[in-house]
């Protein structure tokens, strides 16, 4: 089975690659040399030879990937950011709380998918098992993070949804208020319910619908029933 786990995690962060130079052609100002060297990370995942070398080209890719990150986002008179890369655990801007409280709400998300398709969600291809920890979520979420989770933060604070009183500090981290999670889930929901075309199936879909189909084609392809598997990629 390595070998199937490997192809698999290949497929997943070529896709996630892809989608995290997609969102930069779309949303921010990069220069040339940045989209090329993501579409080069990307294109290098096939050769990867095993799990450290893959992981070392994804983290390669979302350095960089953070690095531009901000030119995605409009900056206020009110509200300059102070985006020095990703930060978590706790996370310690409100770019970085809206991020973690995304993926956190993904992983939960495709948690509650793989129960409903009949896998199990803690034992991963990519992420270590442990007590508590839902490997196979955080694996199949990896292709989706950048076109859901990272996709709501940016539009929340280029709409104008949040502000700077809607996150609040403490010794814990960064946090959005009780007021900051209103327009947090209403952007969440209305991010889940976009319609979107498989890029393999070629037919159109909510993304909520979209992280099923992704978890059914997996769950045929380690059983055998289909020869390989296709990452969930936009143009």
């Amino acid at each position: 089975m390595p070998g199937v786990w490997l192809q698999l995690a290949r497929e997943v962060i070529r896709a996630k690659i892809h989608n995290q130079r997609v969102m930069l052609m779309r949303n921010g100002d990069v220069p040339d040399r940045v989209t090329s060297l993501m579409a080069s990370f990307r294109d290098s995942t096939e050769s990867a030879r095993d799990l450290t070398a893959l992981l070392g080209v994804e983290g390669s890719a979302a350095a960089l990937y953070f690095e531009q990150f901000e030119s995605m986002l409009k900056q206020r008179d009110d509200w300059k950011f102070d985006w020095r890369g990703r930060n978590r655990r706790p996370p310690r801007d409100p770019v970085n709380a809206l991020l973690s409280l995304g993926y956190s709400m993904l992983a939960k998300e495709l948690t509650g998918v793989c129960y409903s398709v009949g896998l199990d969600p803690f034992l991963g291809f990519m992420h270590q098992p442990r007590y508590g920890r839902p490997a196979l979520a955080l694996d199949l979420m990896e292709e989706f993070r950048p076109l859901i989770a990272d996709s709501v933060a940016i539009s929340l604070i280029n709409r104008g949804e949040l502000g700077p009183e809607d996150f609040i500090k403490s010794a814990n981290g960064m946090f959005l208020t009780d007021k900051g999670r209103r327009p947090f889930w209403e952007g969440w929901f209305r991010r889940l319910d976009t319609e979107v075309s498989h890029p393999e199936f070629s037919y159109k879909m909510a993304y909520r619908r979209m992280l099923e189909v992704q978890a059914r084609q997996l769950w045929r392809f380690v059983r055998g029933e289909a020869l390989t598997y296709h990452g969930f990629v936009t143009r």
